[in-house]
């Protein structure tokens, strides 16, 4: 099976952009799905165990939510039930995946698809309906990460994981790695975050997104730049920046990054004229 494309968020998207994107979401029906599963690759073999979805918005709470441990005929690994606490045993008493993706797809496909760190979610998704010849696909627009919303109103946080949220929140939802949990978490997250949205002037907001994070293949679409001449105009600059700990990548304030865009988008224009 070919690998899958990468998802692309919106964190290269403006500030303006992104506002205009999120106030949208928030008044919409959020589908929030998560998935736990076998590994992190589906073009691998790795196959989903657990999956729950919840249908919300702002306006009326929690609508629906059903979640299903599911059986696709494969080996549970150790590491997974260290995880997850999902055994073998749970899985082979679990719902075969042809009985299970038929019934989630009205919702999967209605309002704004919702996870955290929606790429994986995503992902496993497309891989489960592809198994049975279904091609599962939503619209950029109709799809919100709350991994990259945290990111953007959450940006000096020293970990925005699931797990270290809901602590930091104080969410009751029980034990995070199940579905069940995990899905009511990332509504209680959008939920928070998407109300900030809402009542917050547009000035303040701005200014928080100013301090977003983001990398530098970001800056370069902003900038319209090759990555390595972006990096070179932004060392240049001097602006503030931090290498990223999992890959040890550049990372820049997207208030900074934005900044710079508008001053060559002035002496583009200057020229021009």
């Amino acid at each position: 099976m070919a690998k899958p494309q990468k998802f692309q968020g919106q964190s290269a998207l403006r500030s303006q952009d992104l506002l205009a994107f999120y106030r949208r979401v928030s008044q919409s029906l959020l589908t929030v799905v998560d998935v736990e599963t076998t590994g992190s690759l589906p073009y691998r073999g790795a196959r989903v165990i657990e999956v729950s979805v919840l249908q919300a918005s702002l306006a009326d709470g929690i609508l629906h939510q059903e979640t299903h441990l599911i059986n696709p005929g494969v080996r549970v690994p150790a590491m997974i039930t260290r995880i997850t606490g999902i055994t073998q045993t749970m899985v082979s008493q679990g719902v075969f995946p042809e009985e299970v993706w038929p019934d989630c797809l009205d919702r999967l496909e209605t309002g704004v698809l919702t996870a955290h760190n929606l790429e994986f979610d995503y992902r496993f998704l497309q891989a489960e309906y592809r198994q049975l010849d279904y091609t599962f696909k939503r619209p950029a627009p109709e799809q919100l990460c709350t991994v990259l919303l945290s990111r953007l109103l959450l940006a000096d946080l020293p970990s925005r994981s699931l797990p270290n949220l809901v602590q930091h929140f104080g969410f009751e939802v029980g034990t995070s790695h199940r579905a069940g949990a995990d899905t009511r978490a990332c509504w209680l997250l959008a939920e928070l975050l998407l109300k900030q949205i809402q009542s917050e002037d547009e000035s303040s907001l701005l200014q928080r997104f100013g301090r977003q994070w983001i990398r530098l293949q970001e800056a370069a679409v902003m900038l319209a730049l090759p990555t390595k001449t972006a990096q070179q105009l932004l060392t240049d600059a001097q602006i503030e920046s931090r290498f990223s700990k999992r890959k040890n990548r550049p990372l820049y304030r997207r208030g900074d990054v934005e900044r710079i865009a508008q001053e060559r988008s002035g002496e583009q224009l200057s020229i021009l004229v």
